[in-house]
């Protein structure tokens, strides 16, 4: 059995049910100031359930009795008998989720107020940011100025660019001076469009992004809706591998308990799980009966904390990091949530640690701006002493001068003997100093900058065409993003690691276990990969991860007598069943064939059972109130406590 039932738990003997909510849709709860949430804390009480049944863990079986599962031969080995376990009611093992209060109280002036299901009387007072995000880095406007001031960031540039103004000075005698500026202007151009298409690509994936729909409860009715429409105060509802278009409170989830399971690589890069809840105050009521004020924090760049307090149906709550789901998580082994968006658009905290499109230049191109200061300087250096020579021969030979050809003080050809292409002494020494610039310029070729910029454009178009990097699965091909950086590729200059794995691949491997004194280190007969399946519903069952068993270890599972085989079973149905593993299906190109990943916060506990399942005893599946393990080919359901 799969998917049981779940148990309902009787209410404690002398209290009274619960009256059913009264709120309708019409409800209207009071403006923002004075606010009708947070009061003395001489009024706070804490809330929980009590079951008039004595509940007993599953750990507290294992204490009692030395053997939990006898194991009886038959056709197939050794499997557990027709002794069952009894039904225990389970009640959940997190704490106390009717709790009132908060880590400290937030004031009017310090909080947004949100009211459930009416983002236009939300909207009414404040206006909120609408839930478009945009990551480009240009627009129509701005996108000359800003990038010709980026792309005078290169020295190289700054230096072309005084070049070409000199080259329109009429007294150095240059006959085109545009040409001077070609060569710059190619550059610029070149480059201009190549960020550009950049940004175009940004533009586009903002677009794609902005486009998606999830279901939105609209005149109450569930309706798709898209991501930029969403408003603060809709209620949304997320199935299972979604994402999450905003920063939303949960409210309700498809388990009983309210447990909601969210993979958070997006955000931080962790690909284990997280669970977050749903307060009971709010799971037994239908979404186009929710009305609710929710008083939270103005948005703030930490993912890991949530300071809010509820008022909910007449019910005062607290909420915390638990109770959020941030955007860009996908939703996992959940069914269904559903919450209501308190943060959109640049408002959540995803956008909030999004620094925008940096301007990067690779390692090569910070060491050409050095390399181009020490440059100008040899230049100004030669030129002046250009310039120095000049001016003494020009002082030496001052009487000489009106008769020399290039500088010729008089025009002896006139009728009148005015000063021709004579500017006195001074400007004489200036303008050859100008003239030496000009003709020493090619100590800088910017013919280098036009080779580079057409060397990263064909680098790119190459790493996109490469198969090697072509993924299949996704068929998705290699993105080339910046195209400034591309000579950085392999070069790594400084190592930085936060904790033991992230550079040793901290994979974790099943290698032994010793139970009761008894040593299962492996045989003389060496290991071997032992691949274990079960079927499930008519499905096949098969762990993603392969390990490596021992043979003696694994026949002494299987068909063992005595009590070293009854204590080594009930080590490996501890190892699957004593963790936070979650097991997901993953489809395969057999569709009677799916794959068992077990995803949980410690890798640790991944291996061991990946083991566990190795040598017979799998888990299968897991909820809140139970979990599924199939022991040798027969299934056995535990209630969780």
């Amino acid at each position: 059995m799969r998917s049981p039932e779940p148990l309902l738990s009787p209410p404690k003997p002398g209290l009274p049910p619960e009256e059913p909510s009264t709120s309708t849709s019409s409800t209207k709860l009071p403006g923002p100031v004075p606010s009708p949430i947070l009061k003395s804390s001489s009024s706070r009480r804490t809330h929980s359930r009590s079951y008039s049944q004595e509940t007993v863990t599953f750990a507290e079986i294992l204490r009692q009795s030395s053997r939990p599962i006898d194991f009886e031969p038959n056709g197939n080995g050794f499997a557990p008998n027709s002794t069952q376990l009894p039904n225990f009611l389970r009640s959940s093992t997190r704490r106390n989720s009717g709790r009132i209060g908060s880590q400290r109280d937030l004031s009017d002036d310090e909080a947004r107020f949100i009211y459930i299901n009416e983002p236009a009387r939300t909207h009414g007072s404040v206006k909120f940011v609408n839930n478009a995000i945009s990551t480009s880095k240009y627009t129509v406007i701005t996108f000359l100025p800003r990038n010709l001031f980026e792309q005078f960031h290169r020295v190289a540039y700054i230096y072309f660019l005084i070049l070409g103004a000199l080259n329109f000075v009429p007294q150095l005698g240059v006959f085109t001076p545009a040409l001077g500026i070609l060569p710059l202007a190619f550059v610029l151009f070149l480059t201009a469009v190549k960020d550009a298409y950049e940004d175009f690509r940004r533009h586009r994936s903002d677009n794609t992004e902005n486009s998606r729909t999830s279901t939105v409860l609209t005149d109450g009715e569930f309706q798709p809706k898209m991501w930029k429409d969403i408003q603060v105060g809709d209620i949304i509802r997320v199935t299972n591998n979604e994402t999450l278009p905003c920063d939303m409170v949960l409210l309700a989830t498809s388990d009983p308990t309210g447990v909601a399971y969210v993979q958070t690589i997006n955000l931080d890069g962790e690909s284990n799980l997280k669970t977050r809840y749903a307060k009971q105050e709010t799971l037994s009521t239908p979404p186009e009966r929710m009305m609710g004020l929710v008083k939270c924090e103005q948005p703030n760049r930490n993912i890991y904390g949530f300071l809010a307090n509820a008022e909910i149906n007449g019910k005062k709550v607290s909420l915390g990091p638990s109770n959020i789901i941030l955007r860009g998580c996908e939703l996992k082994n959940t069914n269904w949530i559903i919450g209501v968006a308190v943060y959109t658009g640049s408002d959540t905290k995803v956008m909030l640690n999004n620094s925008g499109a940096p301007s990067k230049r690779s390692r090569l191109e910070s060491h050409m701006n050095r390399e181009t200061i020490s440059l100008s300087v040899l230049l100004g250096l030669i030129c002046t002493i250009v310039m120095v020579l000049a001016g003494i021969w020009l002082f030496v030979h001052e009487e000489d001068v009106g008769i020399t050809p290039f500088y010729r003080k008089y025009d002896f050809e006139g009728k009148n003997k005015d000063t021709y292409n004579w500017y006195g002494k001074g400007g004489m020494i200036v303008f050859t100093f100008m003239s030496a610039v000009i003709l020493f310029q090619i100590m800088i070729p910017i013919s280098l900058y036009i080779s580079m910029e057409l060397v990263r454009l064909g680098q790119a178009f190459f790493m996109i065409q490469d198969k090697q990097m072509y993924h299949k699965a996704t068929k998705s091909k290699f993105q080339c993003r910046a195209l400034n950086i591309n000579e950085d590729l392999g070069q790594i200059r400084y190592v930085f690691s936060d904790k033991t794995g992230t550079l040793t691949e901290n994979k974790m491997e099943f290698q032994c276990a010793s139970v009761y004194g008894s040593d299962f280190s492996g045989s003389s007969d060496g290991t071997n990969e032992n691949i274990t399946s079960v079927k499930a519903d008519g499905v096949v069952l098969r762990p993603k991860t392969i390990v490596k068993t021992d043979p003696k270890l694994h026949e002494l599972l299987r068909n063992g007598t005595g009590r070293d085989a009854d204590r080594a079973r009930d080590f490996f149905l501890a190892l699957a069943t004593c963790n936070t593993i979650v097991p997901i299906e993953m489809e395969t190109a057999d569709p009677n064939v799916r794959l068992l990943e077990y995803q949980g916060e410690s890798p640790d506990e991944q291996a061991l059972v990946y083991a566990a399942a190795a040598y017979g005893v799998m888990l299968i599946e897991r909820t809140s109130g139970h979990i599924i393990v199939d022991v040798f080919g027969q299934q056995q359901r535990y209630f969780l406590f």
